[in-house]
């Protein structure tokens, strides 16, 4: 039998995005299809049907990035969840951390826990600080539990015990009863064995929150797949698991669609060498996801999404509200508002033909730098009379004429993600001038050279796959899984008693990638410690290591500016990653050419920017060849995104078909 077709699949808020790579012959393609928010599946099974027909063959794996969790769990419509605490802690959920995020605003409400007190309960039980059992849990207690939670009409339960990360017994004989009984138990102990009690309360609680819901989704997948076709999930820690993980752990798959964008931008960047970091731009059509990666892209396991804390680890990735479908509006008090409400895919931008609010894909129609014709290759031409008129109902609440209105919404978008790109970079003390922007996502072509002039950000780098990135950074991702333990001990313990406490995690992780059919000699074991200076609440996670506490000593320095070398050290948590290597897609580098692109030139038409219309040349992108230059202002069009050069911007054609853009002042 041939080797199966790879196809890698990132629903987004407007576009369902499809990157399809045959073994057989090294053919690379790519597709898109407007998303279908009220069955997310419906997109998804109209394109792999329209893959199947042309490649005459299902037996394929498919490597899918879903946003399901994720409107679960923003969107609160996730499964009716349960809560069980020890007793006297059941409302842990709604006590939280006393952190304000709206520190000077007295009346600002704090986001709604998950679980309401209706369906909070207690077990008596309790275990203490060294894993002793104080009070022991009992059957008949567990029956009632049972009882309780069938009342209640519980579709899910999250079980959250008191040092249960150190003994596990009473979780597991709640689980244990209650899976007899049919319900969908996530248990602390298994989902996220650490301490600092709210936050592993509110990841098992976000787990059993969105887990049905995947689950649902991914069993209306498989059910019409064929049994030649094998389903893949992305997590979001930038790996894949199977469909049977991704429904248990849920909580996992949150950010799996963005986690795909880090992957590919860092393969990108690896092959662009020699380009040193990478701050990642993705702009869709609904939200704008920004990462940084340097050397590897950034691990954390300190997310809050939907206002909830989520422990497990994740790519460190900063989404916002602003994408080429956010709605623009004058606020009460008279000024411009870009976002966070976007037209979708359904009605879309005005000039999809079915909406009539501006959008920022509205804008750029305006200005002229989304030639309408062009759009999604022709596929999708867009309506330029419907997006003036919108913007023009715009500018006459400012006083403005449509294209001023339309640089006004530019630029207020614009500041947005310049704001995000500084949280990722500025505020976590790397300087953007010593890195590159890549740019990806379909409208992010179209703001990349600005944003990085606003950041002095010297170059931009824009793939040829930059309008599906993401899905073809499934199709780059290994096999990825996270262990963690804590362990709470003085940090002169020997580095022989640290191995043997790894020990049971490494054979574990081994054997479930192993499980995954990944060879032996692909896997690989990266150690860490979560280390603080005795007395600090929060710790630093380091590779694992002879050297650990030097190790620790001088990343504390980078971080904070400042070490303690003759203070005593506190080994927190142990953290393992067993990785099974795949095969990425392989691109190949072409010999650079002539400098000259006037064989990709299509026309030259008047284009706005802030200093007024210029002539500005329009290339198609799939005619551009390695070598080509081309000097701004100039529009580059690709059948699924569009990028604009700068007037003081100067770009250039690599052997991978990237367009690198030096941004000019």
């Amino acid at each position: 039998m041939s080797a199966p077709l790879r196809i890698g699949i990132d629903i987004g808020g407007t576009f369902t995005d499809f990157v399809i790579f045959s073994p057989e012959n090294g053919n690379l393609r790519t597709f898109k299809l407007l998303s279908t928010p009220s069955d997310p599946a419906e997109a998804v099974l109209l394109g792999l049907k329209k893959i199947f027909a042309q490649h005459g063959t299902k037996h394929a794996t498919v490597i899918h990035g879903s946003t399901v969790a994720t409107n679960a769990l923003l969107e609160r419509k996730g499964a009716r969840t349960a809560f069980i605490a020890t007793r006297g802690f059941k409302d842990i959920l709604q006590i939280g951390r006393q952190n304000r995020p709206a520190l000077y605003d007295l009346f600002a409400d704090p986001p709604a826990p998950l679980v309401p007190p209706e369906l909070r309960f207690e077990a008596d039980e309790r275990v203490d600080k060294d894993g002793n059992v104080l009070h022991a849990l009992s059957d008949p207690q567990v029956d009632e539990l049972v009882g309780q939670l069938q009342g209640a009409n519980a579709e899910s339960v999250a079980v959250c015990l008191l040092f249960s990360f150190l003994k596990p017994e009473h979780e597991q004989l709640i689980a244990e009863k209650l899976r007899a009984a049919g319900f969908p138990v996530s248990l602390s102990s298994e989902i996220i064995p650490e301490y600092r009690e709210y936050e592993r309360a509110s990841t098992t609680a976000v787990n059993a929150y969105v887990s049905p819901v995947l689950e649902q989704y991914l069993s209306h997948l498989e059910r019409d797949l064929d049994p030649q076709t094998r389903l893949r999930v992305m997590q979001s820690n930038g790996g894949n698991i199977s469909p049977r993980e991704a429904r248990a752990n849920g909580v996992r798959c949150i950010l799996s669609g963005p986690a795909g964008g880090v992957v590919g931008s860092e393969y990108i960047g690896r092959l662009a060498s020699p380009l040193q970091g990478i701050i990642g731009f993705d702009m869709g059509g609904t939200s704008t996801d920004v990462s940084l990666i340097e050397g590897a892209p950034q691990v954390t396991t300190e997310s809050i999404i939907g206002g909830c804390p989520i422990r497990i680890p994740v790519l460190d990735i900063h989404t916002i509200g602003a994408g080429g479908g956010s709605i623009a509006q004058v606020d009460p008090g008279g000024a411009l508002r870009v976002g966070p409400e976007s037209a979708g895919a359904d009605p879309g931008p005005a000039c999809y033909g079915k909406g009539r609010l501006p959008t920022v894909t509205d804008a750029n129609v305006v200005l002229g730098r989304i030639p309408p014709e062009y759009f999604l290759g022709g596929q999708m031409p867009l309506d330029q009379e419907r997006a003036f008129e919108a913007l023009t109902r715009l500018g006459e609440k400012l006083s403005l004429t449509a294209p001023q209105a339309a640089l006004g919404v530019v630029q207020v978008a614009n500041a947005h993600m310049e704001r995000a790109l500084r949280v990722i970079s500025v505020e976590r003390g790397h300087d953007p001038r010593d890195f590159t922007l890549l740019s990806f996502g379909g409208a992010g072509g179209l703001h990349a050279a600005d944003l990085a002039r606003g950041l002095a950000i010297p170059r931009v780098l824009v793939p040829p796959l930059a309008s599906t990135l993401s899905a073809f950074g499934m199709l780059a991702a290994d096999v990825v899984k996270d262990y963690t333990r804590t362990v709470m001990l003085p940090g002169d313990t020997s580095h022989s008693a640290l191995e043997k406490l790894f020990a049971p995690m490494t054979e574990r992780g081994r054997c479930e990638v192993e499980t995954e059919d990944v060879a032996v000699d692909h896997i690989r074991v990266e150690r860490f410690i979560d280390m603080r200076y005795r007395g600090q609440s929060y710790e630093l996670t380091i590779p694992f290591s002879e050297r650990f506490a030097t190790a620790f000593h001088d990343f504390h320095k980078t971080t904070y500016g400042y070490a303690r070398e003759d203070a005593p050290l506190e080994i927190v948590n142990i953290r393992l990653r067993a990785t099974g290597a795949t095969e990425p897609p392989p691109l190949m580098a072409q010999p650079l050419g002539n400098e000259k692109a006037t064989g990709a030139l299509l026309e030259t038409r008047p284009v706005l920017f802030d200093g007024g219309n210029r002539p500005t040349p329009f290339y198609r992108a799939e005619a551009l060849r390695p070598g080509n230059l081309i000097g701004g202002p100039a529009v580059v069009v690709r059948a699924d995104t569009t990028v604009l050069i700068g007037v003081t911007d100067m770009a250039h054609v690599d052997g991978f078909g990237n367009l690198l853009i030096e941004v000019g002042k």
